[in-house]
């Protein structure tokens, strides 16, 4: 079932998760282990992320280095159908620019279908590590807008290949981000909000906010939204805190603010054990307080402490 379906014909708040492949090496009990203590809560669908890969430097016999494309996880086309086998729950593969030329874009899209995978969320993406700015594959995307574009094109039956005939249309329900916060490479929120309406009115069906830790900035954002004319759903992103250290990574990679309130009280933490106390009851309250609001979903990034969420949703 696609997730406007699910948003739509819901009675009360839905519960969903975000999840990353295991990494390469690792065997897929990594990612049941990772599932089994939420399945119980019943989410409507499964998020899938992707990382796009990465080059690194190997150094040849003669001295000199070679770069080398290494990928460390595997695709999402797998990892879904595996999800889906197992827990009978739809899945929703992220789609980025970065890595992929159109034409594997345009395959990948194919096996997904054939999968009967048919919801997909539209990203551009992070630049790679090595890179200060995110620069396009060669015959690649350079905006999420261009993918969801692609996906929109498949949907109407026209693939790349202008000559085919009797093509079949695709059935995908797109998704795409949005930022309570600004997007970091935006210079205002009113062309932010431009560039998402945008992509709402070419087609995209919901809308998935990036991690925020103050309510306010979400229902502000919501409201910036509906005046800008767009009136898809709009799912709430939630993230726990479990280290000091986040203190400090998740507004510089995330480009996002930390509450003061919450701040000061994982700042009197003595180890990371009280920081993941704090954060359980900070995500809590958020979920109760979105929940009462009547948002559709409670969209929760999983991302390597999924016992923190599953504690959450329980008191839900």
């Amino acid at each position: 079932m696609k997730v406007i379906d699910h948003i739509k014909n819901a009675k009360d708040t839905l519960i969903s998760f975000e999840i990353l492949p295991p990494l390469k090496g690792r065997g897929i009990e990594a990612l049941y282990d990772h599932l089994d203590p939420l399945m119980e809560y019943q989410p409507a669908f499964i998020n899938v992320t992707y990382h796009r890969s990465e080059h690194i430097f190997k150094k040849k016999p003669d001295g000199s280095f070679k770069q080398v494309i290494v990928r460390k996880r595997p695709g999402t086309e797998s990892i879904c159908a595996a999800i889906m086998n197992k827990y009978n729950v739809d899945t929703v593969p992220h789609l980025i620019c970065g890595g992929f030329s159109i034409n594997e874009t345009e395959d990948a899209l194919i096996n997904l279908d054939y999968l009967g995978i048919d919801n997909v969320l539209v990203l551009r993406g992070d630049a790679a590590k090595n890179e200060t700015a995110f620069i396009p594959q060669p015959d690649g995307h350079k905006y999420a807008s261009e993918l969801l574009k692609q996906v929109v094109d498949l949907n109407n039956g026209v693939y790349l290949e202008e000559d085919l005939k009797n093509t079949r249309k695709t059935d995908f329900c797109i998704g795409v981000a949005g930022y309570p916060e600004k997007h970091f490479e935006s210079p205002n929120m009113e062309l932010d909000l431009a560039y998402l309406k945008q992509k709402v009115d070419n087609g995209a069906a919901y809308i998935v906010t990036q991690m925020f830790f103050d309510n306010a900035k979400y229902y502000a954002f919501v409201n910036a939204c509906r005046s800008a004319g767009i009136q898809v759903p709009i799912v709430p992103g939630l993230k726990p805190v479990y280290t000091q250290k986040q203190l400090n990574v998740l507004p510089k990679t995330f480009h996002i603010d930390l509450p003061a309130d919450l701040s000061k009280e994982m700042m009197k933490c003595r180890t990371n054990e009280d920081v993941e106390k704090v954060g359980t009851e900070w995500l809590l309250m958020q979920s109760k307080d979105l929940k009462k609001n009547g948002v559709p979903v409670l969209h929760y990034y999983t991302l390597g402490r999924p016992e923190i969420i599953a504690n959450v949703v329980k008191e839900l």
